[in-house]
């Protein structure tokens, strides 16, 4: 700092201001936490930058005001940092969250359209996901979420931006190097396929999933012309035992639902390969395929083996179907909601994306080197 004070007095006062930003925003990236997980030396994380759906929305549909997913108060939010409902889709931290917390990055991840945003923020990752969006576009035009074209706009906007405050040559860097996620296709499968059939008129469920997966690989590659390498690619969970699809199409004994695992099943197998193919014909890409499937169907399976007393109904009003705007300050809650796999029909608890995102992201880690 003394040396930028010598220099202040004999440089413009535009060139000065420029390096005071540049030197401040170095000196607040260089204050991470301490990483959890257990990286490969020869691996850095300078930023996470998210994809995907309300899995791991951080707030962008906040400022949506077209879509009716959103979850910008109470009960949402409780557990998180004040209690205040920030628009993510549980009752506390999500994925994308744990993430940048495993990497030692930051506390949270910030949404990209958040109006509070800090620009410090832009070096070290945001999020671009909007709940409801898939790899599908008519999945987004359902529920008016931001399609996965318009979160690409976003990362492209966010790129200027980023070039502006550090420069091209920190930009390309921090690009080439940082952990890009992308949690997608849940809603292309429960809601465009089963849950409103739109999509089952024109494809079975094989022409369906190849569908999907070229949408997806459309992206991949866009988001790699435009500077990602290192890409990590969730699999859709099993969307059959979520709470809500127990009760619309689970039977009297709200089973998980078969035909609509077995469909998941059958695209991740194929969203595996084509990360994999992606992964040997795009230079110097790192491109891998994350399984939460497995994981997360033996924790809602056995979810007393891992300390949970509920694992079929969500711990907002009845559990069966309360999401969004139905899991509101009028409904009660669980008492304990650490008893709980789901926090709403839909998603997920805290507690739970604490049990399964860690060994998941340490099981892949190498994969990025």
């Amino acid at each position: 700092m003394a040396l930028f004070m010598k220099l202040h007095s004999s440089l413009p006062n535009s060139i000065c201001t420029s390096m005071l930003l540049r030197l401040m925003l170095f000196l607040i990236v260089s204050c991470k936490t301490e990483a959890i997980l257990k990286i490969p030396p020869n691996v850095l994380f300078p930023a996470v930058l998210v994809f995907g759906d309300s899995i791991v929305d951080t707030g962008n549909n906040n400022e949506n005001i077209q879509t009716a997913a959103r979850c910008n108060f109470l009960p949402y939010g409780v557990d998180f940092e004040g209690g205040i409902p920030t628009g993510r889709f549980s009752n506390g931290k999500v994925p994308s969250d744990l993430v940048v917390e495993e990497l030692g990055i930051k506390e949270f991840l910030p949404a990209y359209l958040d109006p509070n945003l800090q620009p410090s923020d832009l070096a070290t990752g945001v999020c671009f996901a909007s709940g409801g969006a898939g790899y599908d576009p008519l999945t987004s035009q359902i529920t008016a979420a931001i399609p996965l074209s318009g979160q690409v706009d976003m990362f492209t906007e966010y790129i200027g931006k980023l070039k502006e405050l550090v420069g091209e040559n920190r930009t390309n860097f921090i690009l080439a190097n940082s952990f890009f996620v992308v949690v997608l296709g849940s809603n292309d499968i429960s809601n465009a396929y089963f849950l409103l059939r739109i999509r089952q008129l024109q494809y079975d469920v094989h022409a369906y999933t190849d569908f999907l997966v070229t949408s997806a690989s459309n992206f991949l590659k866009e988001i790699y012309q435009l500077g990602a390498r290192r890409i990590g690619v969730f699999s859709v969970p099993p969307i059959g035992c979520v709470p809500f699809q127990r009760t619309v199409a689970g039977g009297i004994a709200r089973e998980c639902v078969k035909e609509y695992n077995e469909a998941v099943e059958l695209f991740n197998s194929k969203l595996s390969m084509e990360a994999d193919s992606l992964n040997q014909n795009l230079p110097n890409s790192r491109i891998v395929y994350m399984d939460i499937y497995y994981p997360l169907l033996d924790i809602i399976a056995n979810n007393q083996k891992y300390g949970y007393e509920v694992g079929d109904r969500g711990c907002c009003g009845t559990g069966k179907l309360e999401v969004s705007f139905l899991c509101n300050y009028l409904e009660s809650t669980c008492p304990n909601v650490m008893d709980y796999v789901f926090w709403d029909s839909f998603h997920p608890t805290e507690a739970l994306y604490r049990k399964l995102v860690p060994p998941v992201l340490q099981k892949y880690m190498y994969k990025f080197q």
